[in-house]
């Protein structure tokens, strides 16, 4: 038998209406020899339950118990119909009464016929279990009460096996251990008693000899675990020295997020947390950018770097981005593991010294990195040219190449002069970094970008690449020379999503060196991509520390371009991640759009009336319109309560309706899969879309309600288990819509079925109140949105065909830009060769 999975509140203290269902499920589950695994869930109010292969969740303890006893793998178990007949069960439960005194149980133990003594080994009905979880409180903290049926019926229940064993798992499940209120070690029920003290002894070793229950702490980190899905994913670290703009966002930390949630829905249950996926990100802090953007704020890189930090952690929290952990390069895990890769490289002959020839500061005696020489653009003229690059024209220079160079930092005008560098010598790798693209290209099904890009590096040909730089912001090199040298920071930085982990946990390697046993997802824009296809693989490989993690499939983006053009900070153009919060569109909306014009294949344009139009035609009218028009009508007509809709349902025809949505759902789990993000939300809103067609066609209204009762809850019936399923398939792209709809049906997280079956909500359960998903975006506010954010716009030139040519000389030059780092003969290649030798 598949083992079940039950979900438990957090917390859940004794005496609580939370602890009362526990103990319900973990008395039905020894006693009908079910196995099952609880599962801890923060925030979650009500126990449930998933039933293996028959894509059902059940969400109310009795419903659990009855089930449990229904399909018990023992022989004396009873039958689905025996169970649902335990009646008087039902209306003691549905009376609303409760145990108010021991009078009352009694009574209620009179009609219902419970034998007061009987074969301890034989299981309980049903009846008996709920009624016995219910005075468990009540009978445990009180005194005895003479010898009256109620004891004797509760001192023969207690003192089973099964009994003893669901007690002690209650507790144990409990954040309020039932000794601190005088509970069940004292023995207060006819000096029946568990031994409290040895219950975590008890409870430890039957997870060490693996039986069925499986209990996770969520304070405690995520690891792999043997023979199980375990998944590793990262997105590109952004770079610390300015706020995030929309395109830095879609293209790396929210197309991870969207990734990580599908994987933790399907695995086991939403934010159940018992799953194997491990999303790990944190802000890359060391380089020149960061040295530059300090000088201009006058701080140090070190205040900076705390500055945008936090910066970035309360943008990305924002819009819902569930990291299992944020962190940064800047730590002495980033400088030990680092180097230890270094060593590894320098012991296996990987590494080099070579001499280059740079622009050297007599002022303040200091090598210029590109970004800190300032000059004359010797194309355009325009006098604040950076030495990497001219932000008038665009185009790309090399620091020698500037009229009149001058040192940033003083104005001093700069000298050549040799410096020399460590450089890993990528072309001696080649063949053993090609024969690992090929395969694990293949392997992973890398996206089309990712493979061109790589594939031309390969092409053209690895050559030795620098990996130091003389700047002071870095992480230092362990050699003898190099003190006043750090780590290039596009060799440091991939680095930093292994550090990052060794701060989340210091077992790190399970996560990092477990080739066999973990799967690396990472998501990046292109230009990205050959430091995490080749350089980054090819380092690890050099290392001859064969079970290192490797990357097993690559998610890259194009560019993401706001209203025709580019974000730009300085000119106060585009919606930066602070920008979002501004305008008062929550997260979810945000996240929709971004992710539905996720530019995958080519670039893809951020346009106002476009994120108005998509907002208003398909979040409020196709899913906002179907989740509130049935919720509401639910409440309306039936006061919150599901209808009896199983045996009208039978009874009507939804199999074309429910074809189609099967259809649309394989389609979603096979795009999601294969890391077709935006795909994949086109098939859920395709499937909301379905729901409408759904109750269009049956025309769910008043007087079908009058008219035609049995369809009237046969459709609603149906409909809210489309809207449950709804809330699974959103829960990747919109989680705070997905938790608002749970909120709406009063029900907990579900998982993604593989088949859906329409029986996840059952008759009887009482949903919440509606509550509008959406609002609706006017013109207003999308003119005052395009006039805000629209930056200080250039005067056009007067030849128009000249201002043409322009833009596509810059787009080339833009296009360069991206490729320097893909190209092996870059600028980190040395202007001039005075000697190679292996470095000592």
């Amino acid at each position: 038998m598949a083992s079940f999975k039950v979900n438990i509140p957090i917390p859940a203290p004794s005496g609580s209406s939370a602890f009362t269902q526990t103990l319900k499920v973990c008395l039905a589950v020894p006693a009908y020899g079910v196995p099952a695994q609880f599962v801890k869930v923060s925030g979650q109010t009500n126990i449930s339950l998933e039933v293996p292969k028959e894509n059902k969740i059940l969400i109310e303890a009795n419903a659990i118990v009855r089930y449990f006893a229904a399909v018990g793998s023992k022989p004396w178990s009873k039958s689905g119909e025996e169970v649902l007949r335990d009646s008087a069960l039902i209306e003691f439960e549905e009376s609303g009464q409760g145990i108010k005194a021991a009078g009352v149980a009694e009574s209620v133990i009179s009609k219902a016929n419970f034998p007061i003594v009987g074969d301890p080994t034989l299981p309980p009905s049903p009846a008996e279990i709920i009624l016995f979880s219910n005075l468990w409180d009540l009978a445990s903290t009180s005194a005895s009460d003479n010898g009256s049926a109620l004891s004797s019926w509760l001192a023969k229940i207690i003192g089973t096996e099964w009994a003893k064993t669901g007690i002690e798992q209650a507790i144990i499940h409990t954040a309020d251990n039932l000794v601190a209120r005088g509970g069940a070690g004292k023995g207060t029920v006819k000096s029946t008693s568990i031994p409290v003290d040895d219950r975590p002894r008890v409870m430890i070793q039957r997870i060490k000899e693996g039986t069925s229950m499986k209990i996770r702490d969520p304070n405690e980190p995520i690891l792999p675990a043997p023979g199980e899905r375990n998944v590793l994913i990262t997105s590109a670290l952004p770079y610390v020295n300015n706020v995030p703009h929309l395109g830095n966002i879609i293209g790396s930390v929210l197309s991870a997020d969207a990734f990580s949630r599908q994987e933790k829905c399907n695995l086991l249950y939403a934010k159940a947390r018992n799953y194997n996926t491990l999303y790990i990100c944190g802000t890359d802090e060391y380089g020149t950018a960061t040295e530059t953007k300090a000088l201009e704020e006058g701080v140090t890189p070190r205040a900076l770097c705390d500055k945008y930090n936090v910066l970035h952690a309360e943008i990305y929290k924002w819009f819902d981005i569930g990291f299992d952990y944020f962190g940064r390069t800047t730590t002495d895990a980033q400088t030990e593991i680092a180097q230890d890769i270094f060593l590894n490289l320098q012991k296996n002959n990987f590494l080099v010294e070579e001499s280059m020839t740079q622009l050297f500061c007599e002022k303040h005696q200091g090598f210029l990195a590109d970004r800190f020489v300032e000059g004359t653009c010797p194309k355009c003229g325009h006098e604040d040219a950076r030495g990497d690059q001219c932000d008038t024209c665009g185009l790309l220079l090399d620091p020698f190449e500037l009229i009149n160079p001058r040192c940033k930092l003083d104005g001093t005008g700069p000298i050549k002069r040799d410096s020399k560098h460590i450089f890993i010598q990528l072309d001696k790798l080649q063949p053993e970094i090609e024969e690992w693209v090929n395969k694990t290209s293949e392997e992973g099904q890398w996206s089309k970008n990712g493979r061109i890009i790589t594939e031309s590096w390969l092409k053209t040909g690895l050559k030795p690449r620098c990996i130091t730089r003389d700047l002071t912001w870095g992480t230092p090199v362990p050699v003898p020379g190099y003190e006043n040298k750090v780590m290039y920071v596009w060799f440091d930085a991939c680095i930093g999503y292994v550090s990052i982990t060794a701060n989340y946990t210091k077992e790190w390697e399970k996560w990092w060196k477990n080739k066999d046993e973990v799967k690396l997802y990472q998501f990046m824009g292109k230009d990205n991509v050959p430091f995490h296809t080749v350089v980054f693989p090819g380092t690890k490989i050099g290392t001859r520390e064969g079970n290192w993690t490797m990357l097993h499939h690559i998610s890259t983006t194009e560019y993401l371009q706001y209203e025709g053009g580019k974000f730009s900070k300085s000119r106060g153009v585009g919606v930066f991640g602070n920008n979002a919060q501004d305008t008062g569109i929550p997260p979810s909306v945000w996240r929709y759009y971004l992710l539905s014009s996720r530019p995958e294949t080519g670039d893809t344009q951020f346009v106002w009336q476009d994120f108005a139009t998509k907002n208003n035609s398909e979040l409020l009218a196709n899913l906002g319109n179907f989740v509130n028009r049935l919720i509401k009508f639910v409440n309306a007509k039936y006061a919150g309560v599901v209808p009896d809709y199983i045996t009208s349902t039978n009874n009507l025809s939804f199999g074309q309706y429910k074809e189609s949505v099967n259809a649309l759902l394989k389609s979603y789990i096979e795009e999601l899969e294969n890391v077709h993000i935006r795909a994949g939300l086109e098939k859920a809103m395709a499937i909301s879309a379905e729901g409408n067609r759904f109750l269009q066609d049956n025309k769910l209204d008043n007087a079908l309600f009058t008219n035609s009762p049995e369809k009237a809850a046969a459709v609603v019936g149906y409909g809210l288990n489309l809207i449950y399923l709804l809330s699974a398939l959103i829960y990747p792209y919109m989680p705070a819509t997905s938790e608002s709809i749970l909120k709406q049906l009063n029900a907990p997280p579900r998982s993604i079925p593989d088949v859906w079956d329409a029986d996840g909500m059952l008759p009887g359960h009482v949903i919440g109140r509606a509550e509008y998903l959406f609002s609706r975006i006017e013109e207003k506010q999308v003119q005052e949105w395009k006039s805000r954010y629209g930056g200080k716009q250039e005067v056009a030139a007067p030849d128009a065909k000249k201002e043409k040519k322009k833009g596509k000389s810059a787009a080339k030059q833009q296009n360069a830009k991206q490729e320097e780092a893909a190209s092996p003969s870059s600028a980190s290649t040395p202007t001039t060769n005075v000697e190679i030798r292996p470095v000592i």
